[in-house]
């Protein structure tokens, strides 16, 4: 039975999650995320699949995050029909995420054409539109955690907690039959241990294959109680002087309704009640609502508070929602005391690039960088220590104190990834996906440091490697094209 996997995305970069599966001529894609980071990045979105979407038997979905489902529409416009299985939360999220990432698509490539018709070059149609987005929810199979389904002939899977978002799955996968059986193991995106209102990831004890994230391969997270440490001295500062505002970048999904929790948790302790916290994402308030009403798949930490605490819910008190761009733009004109939740996290869109045009020249207003900010985008820009931002053609001088805090991220760092691949039975080989180079170099290093927990092989995905896994004997070896050559049985 010849059974391969091709690395198609997500390789040796964190967005554009997407693998695919052949099983005796079956296709089955792992994630069709969208690519994202700097304009070069963006339009490689419009290059045609390395496949052939009407010959796609079914996708299996890790999360609703958009580099990871983000071209599930363009897949459907390009002729792909089949189901596409995910946990049900991830639908739920995927119903608002899609339709806002249409949006986006349909206004940002107006603003393109009109710089391309400048420059007489040929002018882009959007990647998908909201009808592409409709057609695409009717595809979608939910599944529960635990639940084992057949999603192609000699092709099973299992869906297990990831604890990065809501209805984030661990993919467990057999492939073939009897004797011949292969577990591929996929991490998809693996959260953190003792985060808020998640379970942690799930353990998984046996594999033929890992493929396991990398995105924080080569650094560890402050503590949790460093982290929250931080955010009290910053919201202190700011809050006593009485004078700027504080923004906060955010994921639209996972990072703004964990920051609401906080700010509920500890607004007494950080005196938040002098001050007017905004969530201003009609796209976070959505999906907010659907942390709501998933309230069964939250740890044990948030049902006990909720029920020591009657009354209005965590995620929904303490705080302005700010739906429409009226309101939004009413924040402009106020100059402190505001705490802004917006997107987009990496700042290359959304309504935070307002708030930032605003308040960035502010020397008394605070930027927390609190996510992943992939390489090109204006908010690894900031990271990097840029004097100036470019927004809407002007150049705002960077003024404003900026904070990266990186013990919120929703990422496992690399003693979390290090100890999630040792919870494996006989450290099975393992490749490496969505993470930079150098992140994963030094992962890799450090997996293969102790020889008692290495695994038998090890290597980092390149972009289209094809691994001929009906070759690939339990535990022993990978193909010298993507490690250091085949070992001895």
């Amino acid at each position: 039975m010849q059974m391969t996997l091709s690395f198609l995305g997500a390789t040796q970069e964190v967005t554009g999650s997407c693998h695919l599966l052949t099983i005796d001529g079956r296709q089955v894609l792992l994630d069709c995320g969208l690519i994202q980071g700097s304009k070069a990045d963006v339009l490689r979105n419009h290059e045609p699949f390395a496949f052939t979407p009407s010959q796609i038997h079914a996708v299996v979905l890790s999360h609703a995050h958009i580099d990871h489902s983000g071209r599930l529409p363009l897949l459907v416009k390009s002729g792909f029909t089949g189901p596409i299985y995910s946990h049900k939360a991830t639908v739920e999220l995927c119903g608002v995420m899609l339709k806002d990432a249409a949006m986006l698509q349909a206004r940002d490539t107006e603003r393109l054409n009109k710089k391309r018709a400048k420059n007489d070059l040929p002018l882009l149609d959007p990647l998908f539109d909201e009808a592409d987005v409709e057609r695409v929810m009717l595809q979608f199979v939910a599944l529960d955690y635990g639940e084992n389904k057949e999603v192609a002939p000699h092709l099973k899977v299992c869906l297990s907690d990831a604890g990065h978002i809501l209805g984030s799955a661990v993919v467990e996968l057999w492939l073939g039959e009897g004797s011949e059986t292969k577990k591929l193991v996929f991490s998809g995106d693996l959260g953190r241990e003792g985060m808020p209102i998640l379970d942690d990831p799930t353990f998984i004890d046996s594999a033929d294959l890992v493929l396991m994230e990398s995105t924080y391969g080569d650094r560890l997270h402050r503590s949790w109680d460093d982290t929250l440490e931080e955010l009290r001295a910053i919201f202190a500062r700011t809050i006593e002087q009485s004078r700027g505002n504080i923004l906060l970048p955010a994921f639209s999904v996972g990072r703004a309704q964990e920051l609401l929790y906080l700010f509920h948790l500890y607004a007494k302790e950080w005196d938040l009640s002098r001050w007017r916290i905004c969530l201003d994402s009609p796209m976070a308030i959505k999906a907010t609502q659907i942390y709501v009403d998933n309230y069964g798949l939250m740890d044990e930490d948030f049902k006990r508070f909720t029920h020591m605490s009657p009354g209005k819910h965590p995620l929904l008190s303490n705080v302005d929602f700010i739906d429409t761009t009226e309101e939004s733009m009413e924040l402009n004109h106020i100059h402190q005391g505001l705490i802004i939740i917006a997107g987009s996290g990496m700042c290359n869109g959304g309504r935070i690039r307002c708030h930032l045009e605003h308040n960035l020249a502010n020397s008394f207003s605070d930027v927390i960088i609190c996510g992943y900010q992939a390489h090109g985008t204006p908010g690894r820009l900031l990271v990097d220590g840029a004097e100036s931002l470019t927004i809407s053609g002007q150049s705002i001088n960077v003024a404003a104190r900026l904070h990266t805090v990186g013990g919120l991220s929703a990422h496992a760092d690399q003693a979390e990834l290090l100890c999630w691949y040792r919870h494996f039975n006989d450290s099975p080989p393992i490749v490496l996906v969505h993470g930079e180079v150098e992140a994963q170099k030094v992962l890799l290093a450090q997996l293969n440091a102790n020889s008692s927990l290495a695994p038998r092989q090890s290597a980092i995905a390149e972009q289209g490697n094809c691994l001929d896994l009906s070759r690939l004997p339990k535990f022993v070896w990978l193909p010298s094209a993507l490690g250091n050559g085949k070992q001895d049985e």
